[in-house]
């Protein structure tokens, strides 16, 4: 069997691209700048590059599983060349919790076996404790970006801080580079 893969789990929303409320419609799709620089490069060093997202307007009824395709759609659209490995999102609302839902780490799990990534050395960057406590979970080692509401959440316990997706990326490069 071929070695595993180290990955690099994002957060969607208010990470890669500008923090939407209920973003439902392609046309409020705006990548943060410097988002495909950031994949592209984390993707040359080898690492698998996979979007986990709480989806909870769809649980909420605000828009639907086909409004979240279109929109998942005009992201990739947006971040070429960079290519993700893999989307995973959950729909469940907060008040109904589904055991897929961040901080639950069945979604990384579910991409682990799917597409032969190796948790030990991957990454989670995200705006949110939950996505945060999603990577601890996991085991893996957690970027909190400051865009979205990431600055509503300094405290969360991330093992760094940085201000968006591209320091997220030579962060997690560095990091790596010294671990080698």
């Amino acid at each position: 069997m071929p070695a595993e893969q180290p990955a690099v789990f994002f957060d969607r929303d208010g990470t890669l691209i500008e923090e939407v409320h209920y973003c439902s419609d392609p046309s409020q799709v705006r990548v943060i700048p410097g988002a495909t620089e950031a994949l592209l490069k984390l993707a040359e060093a080898g690492f698998a590059l996979v979007i986990v997202t709480n989806q909870s307007g769809i649980g909420r009824g605000y828009f639907t599983h086909d409004d979240y395709n279109r929109v998942h759609e005009e992201v990739l659209w947006q971040l070429k060349p960079a290519v993700l490995t893999a989307a995973y999102y959950d729909e469940s609302a907060p008040d109904r919790p589904s055991a897929r839902r961040k901080p639950s780490t069945a979604m990384l799990e579910e991409a682990a076996r799917e597409h032969g990534l190796d948790l030990s050395r991957s990454w989670m960057v995200g705006d949110k404790t939950s996505d945060i406590e999603c990577g601890r979970n996991a085991g893996l080692r957690t970027v909190l970006v400051e865009t979205g509401h990431g600055k509503d959440h300094l405290g969360c316990g991330a093992d760094a801080v940085v201000p968006d997706i591209g320091f997220a990326a030579d962060f997690i490069l560095q990091e790596t580079a010294c671990a080698k």
